[in-house]
């Protein structure tokens, strides 16, 4: 019986497992330092104002020039489409989703988009031999197509999964993901699209440090309602998007086994080897491609040998 092939299944075999093992071990102290950009900004996402009205998801689409989608934002019937319990994801024709939960207990769904995160110290960046990406002060972690190689070692080494490739472009390499409408809106310091269009003040936009002030404020304010947690506080060394949740994390989809320090503080001398190993890589096949074809060429030599004695 054939299975769909994951990411998170190729991670799970050969060197991106090793990787896997590094990024997914032990949850450790919060000793790291967390590298603050005073000008950084951010979004922080109540996940209990969200609707799933999908308006983010339009606006996301008319701002960055994006295909027109198979079904109009306002079908919600999308939510209901992955297989076996899976859910949308960004790709090269959408830079941010909206999933539907319906947890256990809770007479109604819950709504939890997503985007790339922007990390304080984004391991897309530092595992960049060619340096693609570029954190920006204002907190955005934006991609330069113009030197990208192809490599896709970003999509290894993000623990959020988010960074997806262009397919659709096989003779220009690129890699596809939010980049919090730098160019148009937050160089400018201006409110992404997406934060713009919310109805619901699901989306609060400003300087990461005020948001955090209150998140924490309508934590204490209501401790019935949220779960005592910024999601994206320290994850990963912390995130310029941040999450509130009426339930435990999990339940919506995020993962609870990403640590709070970089996560390129445990793989940089892994991912030290990618240009030695992609240099070498073509070299070493094309060995064992020539080494083959002697052998065969030697093989048949002697066969016919052999016929004509």
């Amino acid at each position: 019986m054939l299975t769909k092939t994951t990411r998170r299944s190729i991670l799970k075999g050969g060197l991106a497992g090793s990787v896997a093992t590094l990024l997914l071990g032990p949850r450790p102290a919060k000793s790291h330092q967390i590298k603050k950009y005073r000008d950084s900004l951010g979004v922080l996402v109540d996940l209990t104002r969200c609707v799933g009205c999908r308006s983010c998801e339009a606006a996301c689409n008319a701002e960055q020039n994006m295909p027109e989608p198979e079904l109009p934002f306002t079908d919600k019937s999308v939510f209901h489409e992955g297989e076996h319990g899976r859910k949308r994801r960004t790709d090269e024709t959408r830079l941010t989703v909206v999933n539907q939960y319906d947890v256990p207990g809770l007479d109604h769904p819950l709504f939890r988009k997503v985007q790339c995160n922007h990390c304080q110290e984004p391991a897309c960046l530092t595992s960049c031999f060619v340096a693609a990406y570029t954190k920006t002060p204002e907190g955005a972690v934006i991609y330069n197509p113009d030197v990208c190689v192809g490599c896709r070692t970003c999509m290894v080494a993000c623990p959020f999964y988010i960074p997806t490739f262009k397919y659709s472009s096989a003779f220009k390499p690129s890699i596809v993901k939010c980049i919090f409408c730098y160019d148009t809106r937050l160089k400018n310091r201006q409110p992404p699209a997406c934060v713009e269009a919310c109805p619901q003040e699901a989306l609060t936009f400003g300087k990461r440090e005020d948001l955090l002030k209150i998140g924490r404020r309508r934590i204490e304010e209501n401790r019935e309602k949220y779960v005592e947690h910024i999601y994206g506080e320290y994850e990963a060394g912390g995130t310029s998007w941040m999450y509130l949740s009426s339930v435990p994390f999990e339940q919506v989809g995020f993962s609870m086994e990403i640590p709070d320090e970089p996560i390129l503080d445990s793989v940089k001398n892994f991912l030290g080897m990618v240009p030695m190993v992609l240099t070498i890589w073509p070299a070493l096949f094309t060995g064992f491609h020539l080494l083959a074809t002697r052998k065969g060429s030697e093989n048949n030599r002697k066969n016919n040998a052999g016929r004509e004695e």
